[in-house]
């Protein structure tokens, strides 16, 4: 096999395996054993793109206990019926009237709970989008969640300045559900596993602050409505006494079963971080940087960082942070011998495309330029979906069932 199409393979069966390794069913199920039973009613709320799955292994271990229950995911996400529970599906990365109505679903099968009652809560990454009842009008909260998208903040900025416009987040869902007891498992898409950040934290307190929320809105000349900016005044609660969380699975997870993988594939693999925190196209260079500084190497090495980057919006292109990165590598590694870049969403999209990631190697930007395409053009666009199209460069998975952020690695094969 010609070292081209070995690469590309390897590349999809290192996402396969670190994927498959992360699947939230074991996790859940070990959760659920540290959960004291319950005495009155056991109601069940998954919230997420991976919330489908989360609540089929739930259903699995509880499912004859429980008194009722909704799954709110993704379009698309969704495998079918899980027992009596609803099954929803919303908008995302924009909450869209889905997302509204599914999440008043949740709020009236946990009204009026009594304290021998309990909620089950599965939360994963997407959640901020999915499970929102805003305090301004919807309008206003799209137009609001599309800038910050814009703008090229992180979810950290992102979530403070959600949860201050919502009925639900920053810890107000499980004050909605007292006096009942709040059981919340966790599946953490963010770097650090910050628990008032996972999906903006509706079941834990809220550690970020008024002065904070103004700090980001200022920073990114964000516009808001004098009703948004009087929600922004308005502290979130600091302290809940009826949550007992348990935290499932992180991106080191993915990094390590990723690293198994490449390792069972004959490479030496080294994982730089489990912390990428910048630029979708400044990770890009860096990892192009990294193959220029080992191509005399006689052994195969991968190299791999988790994390989670932003994209400056400065086009009207179609892609996700995934994809630009690999294609920001493409430049880089070009002419260079058994070297590629990808990188790829856990949840199995990025962005708002039906790929999961890209993949480039040294022969990428010649291939592009014989079809007249610029690297340079295309990113300056953020249409990295399709140039990438265009040199059988993205990696579709679908829907996998799980979220832990991004992994992207750097393959050398000798």
């Amino acid at each position: 096999m010609r070292t081209g199409r070995k690469l590309r393979n390897d590349c999809d069966q290192i996402v396969r395996r670190a994927i498959a390794a992360v699947q939230p069913d074991a996790a859940v199920r070990r959760a659920l054993k540290d959960i004291p039973p319950t005495q009155g009613r056991l109601v069940l709320v998954s919230v997420g793109k991976a919330a489908w799955s989360m609540a089929r292994a739930a259903y699995d271990c509880v499912g004859d206990k429980l008194s009722s229950g909704i799954v709110i995911t993704k379009h698309g996400h969704a495998q079918g019926p899980i027992g009596q529970l609803l099954i929803r599906e919303a908008g995302h990365p924009v909450p869209d009237q889905d997302t509204f109505s599914a999440t008043q679903e949740a709020l009236a099968l946990t009204q009026d709970l009594t304290a021998e009652d309990t909620v089950l809560f599965l939360l994963s990454g997407g959640g901020s989008a999915l499970f929102e009842a805003p305090l301004v009008p919807q309008d206003e909260l799209q137009r609001l969640t599309q800038s910050l998208l814009s703008c090229g903040a992180d979810i950290v900025e992102m979530n403070t300045i959600r949860k201050r416009l919502s009925t639900v987040k920053g810890g107000r869902f499980a004050q909605h559900c007292t006096p009942a007891r709040v059981c919340s498992i966790v599946l953490s898409d963010i770097i650090g596993d910050p628990l008032d950040m996972i999906a903006s934290g509706p079941a834990y307190p809220d550690s970020s602050t008024c002065a904070d929320a103004r700090r980001i809105v200022d920073k990114y000349a964000l516009p808001l409505s004098a009703e948004a900016a009087g929600c922004l005044e308005k502290e979130t609660p600091k302290e809940l006494h009826n949550v007992h969380t348990v935290i499932t699975g992180s991106v080191r997870e993915l990094c390590s079963a990723a690293a198994a993988a490449c390792r069972e594939l004959g490479y030496e693999p080294m994982i730089l971080t489990d912390s990428l925190d910048c630029e979708a196209r400044e990770a890009g260079a860096f990892l192009a940087a990294v193959a220029r500084s080992h191509q005399n190497t006689g052994r195969s090495l991968a190299f791999l960082a988790g994390g989670e980057t932003v994209v400056h919006l400065t086009g009207k292109g179609k892609g996700g942070r995934n994809q630009e990165l690999a294609l920001s590598a493409a430049e880089g590694i070009a002419g260079l011998a058994g070297t590629a870049v990808f990188s790829v969403g856990s949840d199995g999209t990025d962005g708002p495309t039906d790929a999961a990631g890209g993949y480039v190697d040294g022969h990428t930007r010649d291939a592009l330029a014989r079809q007249g395409v610029r690297i340079y053009d295309v990113l300056r666009r953020n249409d990295a979906y399709t140039a990438l199209k265009a040199c059988d460069g993205l990696i579709v998975t679908g829907a996998t069932g799980t979220n832990v952020n991004d992994v992207a690695v750097l393959l050398i094969r000798r």
